[in-house]
Protein backbone atom coordinates (compact mmCIF):
# COMPACT_ATOMS: atom_id res chain seq x y z
CA UNK A 1 0.00 0.00 0.00
CA UNK A 2 1.36 2.80 -1.04
CA UNK A 3 0.42 5.82 1.20
CA UNK A 4 0.16 9.68 0.56
CA UNK A 5 -0.58 12.98 2.07
CA UNK A 6 -2.51 14.92 0.04
CA UNK A 7 -5.32 17.52 -0.25
CA UNK A 8 -9.50 16.35 -0.23
CA UNK A 9 -11.79 19.01 -1.50
CA UNK A 10 -14.44 20.28 0.87
CA UNK A 11 -17.16 23.34 0.61
CA UNK A 12 -19.61 24.89 -1.17
CA UNK A 13 -19.36 25.39 -5.13
CA UNK A 14 -16.67 28.24 -5.75
CA UNK A 15 -15.72 28.52 -2.08
CA UNK A 16 -13.04 25.87 -1.78
CA UNK A 17 -11.80 24.14 1.72
CA UNK A 18 -9.03 21.67 1.86
CA UNK A 19 -8.17 18.75 4.16
CA UNK A 20 -5.38 17.20 4.36
CA UNK A 21 -5.46 14.13 4.51
CA UNK A 22 -3.36 10.48 4.69
CA UNK A 23 -4.70 8.21 2.38
CA UNK A 24 -3.77 5.35 0.04
CA UNK A 25 -2.81 6.62 -3.10
CA UNK A 26 -5.24 4.51 -5.07
CA UNK A 27 -8.51 5.76 -3.45
CA UNK A 28 -9.97 8.95 -5.07
CA UNK A 29 -9.55 11.71 -3.70
CA UNK A 30 -12.95 12.49 -1.87
CA UNK A 31 -13.67 8.69 -1.39
CA UNK A 32 -13.87 8.54 2.69
CA UNK A 33 -11.24 6.25 3.04
CA UNK A 34 -9.00 7.94 4.99
CA UNK A 35 -6.40 7.13 7.50
CA UNK A 36 -6.15 10.22 8.91
CA UNK A 37 -6.86 14.27 8.84
CA UNK A 38 -3.71 15.91 9.52
CA UNK A 39 -4.30 19.52 8.48
CA UNK A 40 -6.67 21.92 6.86
CA UNK A 41 -6.00 24.18 3.87
CA UNK A 42 -8.52 27.97 3.17
CA UNK A 43 -7.09 29.12 -0.24
CA UNK A 44 -9.77 31.64 0.47
CA UNK A 45 -7.66 33.39 3.25
CA UNK A 46 -4.95 35.98 2.81
CA UNK A 47 -1.79 34.51 2.05
CA UNK A 48 -0.18 35.72 5.50
CA UNK A 49 -3.06 34.72 7.66
CA UNK A 50 -2.22 32.13 10.18
CA UNK A 51 -5.10 30.48 9.09
CA UNK A 52 -4.63 29.36 5.55
CA UNK A 53 -2.34 26.29 6.20
CA UNK A 54 -3.37 24.58 9.58
CA UNK A 55 -0.94 21.26 9.85
CA UNK A 56 -0.92 18.67 12.58
CA UNK A 57 3.34 18.66 12.93
CA UNK A 58 3.78 15.63 15.11
CA UNK A 59 0.82 13.36 12.91
CA UNK A 60 2.23 14.74 9.64
CA UNK A 61 5.72 13.77 11.06
CA UNK A 62 4.87 10.24 11.83
CA UNK A 63 3.15 9.70 8.88
CA UNK A 64 6.71 10.77 6.56
CA UNK A 65 8.50 8.29 8.88
CA UNK A 66 6.09 5.26 8.25
CA UNK A 67 6.75 6.94 4.48
CA UNK A 68 3.98 8.68 3.56
CA UNK A 69 4.86 10.98 0.08
CA UNK A 70 3.20 14.37 0.16
CA UNK A 71 1.51 15.45 -2.95
CA UNK A 72 3.59 18.81 -4.60
CA UNK A 73 1.16 20.69 -3.01
CA UNK A 74 1.42 19.51 0.74
CA UNK A 75 5.16 19.55 -0.14
CA UNK A 76 5.21 23.22 -0.16
CA UNK A 77 3.02 23.56 2.75
CA UNK A 78 5.40 21.37 4.52
CA UNK A 79 7.90 23.01 3.30
CA UNK A 80 7.25 26.25 4.66
CA UNK A 81 6.48 24.53 8.08
CA UNK A 82 10.16 23.54 7.81
CA UNK A 83 8.95 19.55 8.13
CA UNK A 84 10.54 19.08 5.05
CA UNK A 85 14.04 20.79 2.69
CA UNK A 86 12.73 22.94 0.83
CA UNK A 87 15.18 23.04 -2.19
CA UNK A 88 13.74 19.84 -3.28
CA UNK A 89 10.46 21.83 -3.90
CA UNK A 90 8.62 20.46 -7.01
CA UNK A 91 8.19 22.55 -10.13
CA UNK A 92 4.79 23.30 -10.73
CA UNK A 93 3.02 21.12 -13.71
CA UNK A 94 3.49 21.93 -17.10
CA UNK A 95 -0.60 22.83 -17.14
CA UNK A 96 0.80 26.80 -16.21
CA UNK A 97 2.89 26.72 -18.98
CA UNK A 98 2.07 27.58 -23.36
CA UNK A 99 2.53 24.72 -25.32
CA UNK A 100 5.42 24.62 -27.80
CA UNK A 101 2.95 25.36 -30.47
CA UNK A 102 1.55 29.19 -28.59
CA UNK A 103 5.11 29.62 -27.86
CA UNK A 104 6.48 29.56 -31.46
CA UNK A 105 3.32 31.83 -32.86
CA UNK A 106 4.92 34.08 -30.10
CA UNK A 107 8.26 34.23 -31.25
CA UNK A 108 6.97 34.35 -34.90
CA UNK A 109 5.03 37.64 -33.96
CA UNK A 110 7.85 39.24 -32.09
CA UNK A 111 10.03 38.70 -35.22
CA UNK A 112 7.76 39.86 -37.34
CA UNK A 113 7.10 43.34 -35.38
CA UNK A 114 11.01 43.74 -34.96
CA UNK A 115 11.59 43.23 -39.04
CA UNK A 116 8.55 45.56 -39.41
CA UNK A 117 10.57 48.43 -36.70
CA UNK A 118 13.47 47.88 -38.41
CA UNK A 119 12.03 48.81 -41.72
CA UNK A 120 10.13 51.74 -40.35
CA UNK A 121 13.85 53.00 -38.33
CA UNK A 122 15.36 53.06 -42.13
CA UNK A 123 13.10 54.56 -43.76
CA UNK A 124 13.02 57.30 -40.91
CA UNK A 125 16.80 57.49 -41.38
CA UNK A 126 15.96 57.78 -45.17
CA UNK A 127 13.68 60.51 -44.91
CA UNK A 128 15.78 62.13 -42.20
CA UNK A 129 19.37 61.99 -44.65
CA UNK A 130 16.68 63.14 -47.58
CA UNK A 131 15.31 66.18 -45.46
CA UNK A 132 19.04 67.22 -44.60
CA UNK A 133 21.00 66.66 -47.82
CA UNK A 134 21.83 70.14 -48.99
CA UNK A 135 19.08 71.53 -51.44
CA UNK A 136 21.05 72.85 -54.13
CA UNK A 137 19.93 76.12 -55.28
CA UNK A 138 20.65 78.32 -58.40
CA UNK A 139 22.56 81.45 -57.56
CA UNK A 140 19.71 84.49 -57.75
CA UNK A 141 21.88 86.49 -60.77
CA UNK A 142 21.36 83.43 -62.87
CA UNK A 143 17.48 83.29 -62.80
CA UNK A 144 17.15 87.08 -62.66
CA UNK A 145 19.18 87.43 -65.89
CA UNK A 146 17.15 84.46 -67.48
CA UNK A 147 13.62 85.96 -66.91
CA UNK A 148 15.39 89.03 -68.45
CA UNK A 149 16.63 87.62 -71.67
CA UNK A 150 13.09 85.96 -72.54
Amino acid sequence: MATVIRLARFGAKKRPYYHVVVTDSRNARNSGNILEVVGKYDPMLPRDNANRVILKIDEVKAWLAKGAKPSDRVYRFLANAGLVDARKVPNQTKKNQQSEKTLQKIKDKQDKLAKIAEEKAAAEAAAKAEAEKPVEETPAEETATETVAE
